[in-house]
């Protein structure tokens, strides 16, 4: 009786706590008092306050990081000081919630910069102040160090399927369609295998256009680019900047780079076999 009475309680207290945020017409509402406006364009919110002065700024990123791993975060800018740009974490009061609510449930519920009396400005201030961290998880921070180090390598194809990196050639595309660009996406399904040789002619690897996968001459195979639905949708089709990528991360050895390339995180998406 004693344990029912606790969490009835408990529930109750939640309950009796919990803020009722909304938005409604570009008017932000907590418990009924109008506290903030909100306006967006494209993917960017400004929050201003009741008088309509617009206080800062609230932008939604989602990028692919190295294959099907992406990023989602925000970037905050104070409008009345733009000497610095936050990149933060943001929540969302549930997982079928679009943008604009997301936005104001991170500023109410997990930055507090906006309350029942409000945009708090000193609270706003702190935060800039203190520039918090990120809590990205091991997926992720894999992911970014794969990223870094093929940034590194500064891959690039030119128009006749030579693979360069720093503006050296490393290697080269066969089976080239006859109308290739460097930055075609890989569409055609062929019978025949584009086929990657490094700068002294030795045999690297091949795209299967009809799976979509990459095979390296020591086996390893790896699926890319499978569709996926909603905001994460990831192209269909690599271009060829991406399979040369992809072929430097599963051979080591194809193009040098001080501190070898690890074969990046395992997805549903994409997986080294």
């Amino acid at each position: 009786m004693k344990k029912s009475t606790i969490i009835f309680f408990t529930i109750l207290g939640i309950l009796l706590n919990a803020q009722n945020i909304k938005t409604k017409r570009g008017i932000i509402t907590i418990d009924g008092i109008h506290v903030a406006k909100i306006s967006n364009k494209s993917n960017e919110y400004t929050f201003m306050d009741l008088k309509e002065t617009p206080i800062y700024t609230m932008e939604f990123i989602d990028k692919s990081i190295v294959d099907s791993v992406r990023d989602s975060y925000i970037r905050i800018n104070r409008i009345y000081n733009k000497d610095k740009t936050l990149e933060l974490d943001y929540i969302s009061p549930s997982a079928f919630s679009g943008e604009e609510k997301s936005a104001v449930y991170t500023s109410v519920k997990g930055l507090k910069i906006i309350d029942n009396k409000g945009i708090n400005i000193k609270n706003l201030d702190e935060l800039f102040s203190k520039s918090p961290k990120r809590n990205l998880d091991t997926k992720t921070k894999e992911a970014y160090s794969v990223r870094s180090k093929i940034d590194k390598l500064n891959i690039t194809v030119n128009n006749v399927g030579e693979i360069l990196s720093n503006g050296k050639p490393v290697g080269y595309f066969t089976n080239l369609p006859v109308s290739f660009g460097s930055e075609d996406t890989i569409t055609d399904k062929t019978f025949v295998d584009i086929e990657i040789y490094d700068a002294n002619s030795k045999y690297i690897g091949r795209y299967i256009t009809t799976t979509k996968q990459l095979k390296t001459a020591g086996g390893k195979v790896f699926t890319i680019y499978r569709e996926m639905s909603g905001r994460a949708s990831l192209l269909k089709f690599p271009t060829y900047k991406a399979i040369a990528e992809r072929m430097a991360i599963m051979d080591p050895n194809f193009i040098k780079l001080q501190g070898k390339l690890t074969t990046g995180p395992v997805t549903k998406e994409g997986t080294d076999k």
